[in-house]
């Protein structure tokens, strides 16, 4: 079969296209959104009906997936790191569930944060709920793995994560697809009361994840995916797990390697495999991208006293991501690094487009708040968080999604009135709305301004689940209609959206103030697409 070349992101999304998946679940986040629209982008996909709609937040994208699986249907389900604590719930839970249809969940993290709140590792969820990880190398294994990841779900009858990094994710390389497999036919599961989670069926279904682990293990002793390459100096031997393994081989691009090497990309991690290094080397080198989780897993369970170095020690930097340079600092290399940057390319800090909604939305807020104490404003994720920067200085939180109602609602508690939050219409579908109802129920004297562009901006453009629906929302959650105040946020209007927040900012009650101007972006992708279709290109 011919090569693709493809990003790791839509390597995967090809690989569970060919493994017969019948439907994909996502709630738009970097480094994993491609996957999805990869998906919606395919005339094969359409062609079967594989759903490919984005859910409102990753918890009801895990909980749709694992109903579609619940049908006996393959489905892959898609989140950045911190969408996977949103989803957590679910994810933990479908491990003692178990599945019935191969159910793929991948977790696309991101080291040293590139557009992220921490770098979290995500293999940390899945051994905790004991099911297993797979995580590639490059485009080919990540299309391999989600080709087999459906497999080696049904086999075991679990949820099996993908993990990736922002590096390899956003990275093109050729692939060579495998077979075009069917969907399955829908299966309900054998046992009907297998996904009710009352305790006595919960106390069954968790020893069953129990007994299975020992086959989980044996599955990555004998998986193609963890490979131990012998070498002749035993001095050293290295450990190294999914993307790190290419930064340590582009260091012996032009030398031998003699040291022995483990590459682990399957857990649980290969003990058979693990304990041979331990036992014929005098030192373990453990090179991962992300937390030291093989770090400290060798160091708990192996009884030798072989000296582990890696994250843990300092021999490889804690934070941040790893890089051929850092690992060859490791590997003792005399190699010279330069942090420096120059001015040329020195990075420039995000901003706000020119013309967005959101600059005329601060605009306003920051007069309207002019004669009182600053630190009022708590928002939230997406485009308007660059509020935070210079010039605008407009806001004075940002902490997960959501976050914003609810800080303003506990900051009021303490007697900080008026407190505000700033949040977009997409994240408060996400997850401002149960906020908007504790702040409803308490009367909370707050002033929620939802900044609505149309769409999930941050990522792309994605459409909003929000959508025409903020007000009815609002009103349906309990917002008085009086106090849901809508204008367009433009120069222009200046006066009148400086009096209608002045207003609101002095009702002692909620209120919801609704910014609503499209984004610049979309705007133009709407121009183009029109103009495109006029000329009947």
């Amino acid at each position: 079969m011919q090569k693709l070349l493809l990003l790791g992101d839509e390597a995967i999304a090809q690989g569970a296209l060919d493994a017969g998946m019948s439907g994909i679940y996502a709630y738009p986040g970097t480094p994993s959104t491609e996957i999805t629209e990869y998906v919606q982008a395919s005339k094969f996909a359409k062609e079967n009906n594989i759903h490919s709609m984005w859910s409102a937040n990753e918890k009801t994208a895990m909980e749709s997936a694992l109903g579609m699986s619940y049908a006996g249907k393959r489905a892959m389900v898609c989140m950045k790191h911190v969408g996977l604590n949103v989803a957590a719930d679910a994810f933990i839970n479908a491990s003692i569930t178990g599945a019935n249809g191969g159910l793929i969940v991948v977790a696309a993290d991101d080291p040293s944060m590139h557009s992220s709140q921490n770098e979290q590792d995500s293999r940390f969820y899945a051994k905790f709920a004991m099911i297993p990880i797979l995580e590639p190398v490059n485009q080919q294994e990540a299309y391999e793995m989600a080709y087999y990841g459906f497999e080696l779900s049904e086999k075991f009858k679990l949820p099996v994560m993908i993990r990736i990094t922002t590096r390899l994710a956003h990275s093109r390389a050729g692939v060579k697809p495998l077979p075009l497999r069917k969907q399955n036919e829908i299966t309900l599961p054998s046992d009907l009361r297998q996904f009710v989670l009352l305790p006595a069926i919960a106390r069954r279904n968790y020893k069953g994840l129990l007994n299975s682990q020992a086959g989980l293990e044996q599955e990555s002793e004998k998986s193609k995916f963890n490979t131990y390459f012998d070498g002749k100096d035993k001095s050293l031997g290295i450990i190294t797990t999914g993307i790190a393994y290419n930064y340590l081989m582009e260091n012996f691009q032009d030398k031998p390697l003699d040291f022995p090497v483990l590459k682990i990309c399957q857990y649980p991690i290969p003990r058979t495999q693990v304990m041979k290094m331990v036992k014929e080397c005098k030192k373990i080198l453990v090179i991962e991208e992300g937390y030291p989780i093989v770090e400290e897993m060798l160091k708990g369970y192996q009884e030798s006293g072989t000296p582990v170095v890696g994250r843990l020690d300092g021999t490889l930097p804690r934070d941040g991501e790893l890089n051929p340079n850092i690992v060859a600092l490791a590997l003792g290399f005399d190699t010279k690094t330069d942090d420096r940057i120059p001015e040329i390319v020195k990075n420039r800090p995000p901003s706000m487009c020119t013309g967005c909604g959101h600059i005329d939305a601060y605009v306003a807020l920051g007069q309207a708040l002019s004669e009182y104490s600053e630190g009022r404003v708590f928002s939230d994720i997406g485009c308007y968080t660059l509020g935070a920067l210079p010039p605008y200085n407009a806001i004075n939180s940002c902490v997960d999604m959501g976050a914003s109602i609810t800080m303003a609602k506990g900051a009021a508690d303490a007697g900080l009135i008026p407190a505000v939050a700033v949040i977009g219409d997409s994240t408060f579908t996400h997850s401002g709305m149960t906020g908007l109802i504790d702040c409803v129920t308490e009367k909370s004297p707050v002033t929620i301004i939802i900044s609505d562009n149309f769409t999930t901006g941050m990522t792309g453009g994605q459409d909003s689940k929000a959508l025409g629906k903020i007000e009815d929302i609002c009103i349906g959650i309990g917002v008085h209609p009086d106090h849901i105040k809508v204008f367009k946020p433009t120069k222009k209007n200046m006066d009148e959206m400086v009096q209608v927040i002045k207003e609101e900012l002095a009702y002692n009650g909620v209120s919801v103030i609704i910014p609503r101007r499209q984004c610049i972006q979309t705007m133009k992708n709407k121009i183009l697409v029109d103009k495109v279709k006029e000329l009947g290109l």
